[in-house]
């Protein structure tokens, strides 16, 4: 690391960039307005003093293993603990790999990492998920898990990953942390692996005020191991069955999830009603691609991504006029400075590539009104010449 490193923050100032603009990812006050409904419950967590651990967290456990259709659910720190933590009970180590995607946040190969593993990945395909037909071809005898990642709320095709992994014996952890309430086939996303990761970051679909995150799985032996590892190895007061981390969902975080979680289907639909109507009127806008929809998959648009020709004119045009377009992610995690190692080269993973240079990610959360998706079309229409009307 030759780079000296800003001793300040950079999100603040980040923060307040993105504020400025009228039609924004960033929903938060709307999301929190009934702020003072929350402190009243927060009230009663200060007065039993139940801050760690707490009853709270059990409530919420028990809700979200009911909405996954999960035996059990893990309160833990983060959507990044969650993938670490799963890992780390699956007994991955030092030596072993996981196979995953590069087209995803840092949190996921950061956890592979840190767990131990080096991340091995294969290309997305046009879906922005991992390809299944790639999988197969990137096994070896180091392969230990299979780490899917379900992007913008979009579930991979996970009956041909789950067949994969049987075939060759290895174990699923599913990054869901986009993914709250999405299904296939019917089925929850984070109920088909081991493992299913979830995070309550400030700008998931579900959020609390800070960090968070919960496991789902249907595993008793890995429940156990993961209640253990999230808080220190304890099994009691007194006894500490194995040396673990600190990695617990604190009960204050727990009361804001839980808040959400009784929310959870006006936020839901409200995000694929806006989706919709996005695709509707920029399916014939040319220069814009609408990614493949499926009717056995129920999308939850923690993002909604377009492909785009003159990604990066067009995202300057729309702050410009006052839309929070934003770029996830410009650089793929095999080109990542921190994945040098790995030795990936431009050109290992051409879809993700051209994902990573033609995707752009329009505001779609649940406050946004009608008046704010015509202009975020209107304003795409008119960047692209379109005289179509909406």
């Amino acid at each position: 690391m030759n780079a000296v490193i800003d001793v300040k923050n950079f999100l603040p100032s980040q923060y307040k960039q993105t504020n400025a603009l009228p039609i924004n990812h960033n929903y938060l006050n709307q999301q929190f307005a009934d702020y003072e409904t929350i402190f009243q419950k927060i009230k009663q967590v200060v007065l039993k003093g139940d801050f760690t651990l707490g009853s709270s967290v059990d409530e919420l456990e028990e809700n979200f293993a009911r909405i996954t259709q999960t035996k059990y659910a893990i309160g833990v720190g983060s959507g990044t603990d969650a993938i670490f933590l799963s890992l780390k009970a699956l007994g991955i180590k030092e030596g072993d790999e996981v196979i995953t995607t590069p087209f995803t946040f840092f949190a996921t190969i950061g956890a592979i990492v840190t767990a131990g593993a080096k991340p091995v990945f294969a290309d997305v395909g046009e879906d922005y998920n991992i390809d299944p037909n790639q999988i197969e071809a990137k096994i070896t005898n180091k392969t230990k898990a299979i780490l899917p990642v379900h992007w913008s709320g979009k579930p991979c095709h996970m009956e041909d990953i789950v067949a994969i992994a049987n075939r060759h014996q290895i174990n699923v952890v599913e990054d869901a942390c986009h993914a709250i309430k999405a299904t296939y086939r019917g089925k929850p996303a984070g109920s088909f692996g081991q493992t299913g990761c979830f995070s309550f970051h400030p700008l998931k679909n579900l959020n609390v005020w800070g960090d968070g995150g919960i496991i789902v799985t249907n595993s008793d032996d890995l429940a156990n191991k993961l209640k253990l590892m999230r808080n220190h190895g304890l099994k009691n007061r007194d006894e500490c069955v194995m040396f673990s981390y600190n990695s617990r969902l604190d009960t204050l975080q727990a009361v804001v999830a839980q808040h959400l979680l009784e929310k959870i289907n006006f936020i839901t639909d409200s995000r694929i009603n806006h989706a919709n109507f996005y695709d509707q009127h920029l399916a014939d806008v040319k220069g814009v691609t609408i990614a493949l929809r499926e009717n056995f998959i129920k999308q939850v648009y923690h993002l909604y991504c377009i492909q785009c020709d003159d990604r990066d004119n067009l995202q300057a045009f729309l702050i410009k006029n006052g839309i929070d377009a934003k770029v996830h992610y410009p650089i793929p995690m095999h080109l990542q400075p921190a994945a040098s190692y790995l030795g990936y080269k431009p050109g290992d993973f051409p879809v993700c590539e051209k994902m990573a240079n033609h995707t752009l990610s329009l505001p779609v959360h649940e406050f946004l009104s009608q008046k704010d998706l015509n202009l975020v079309v209107s304003k795409i229409k008119e960047f692209y010449g379109s005289q179509k009307s909406i």
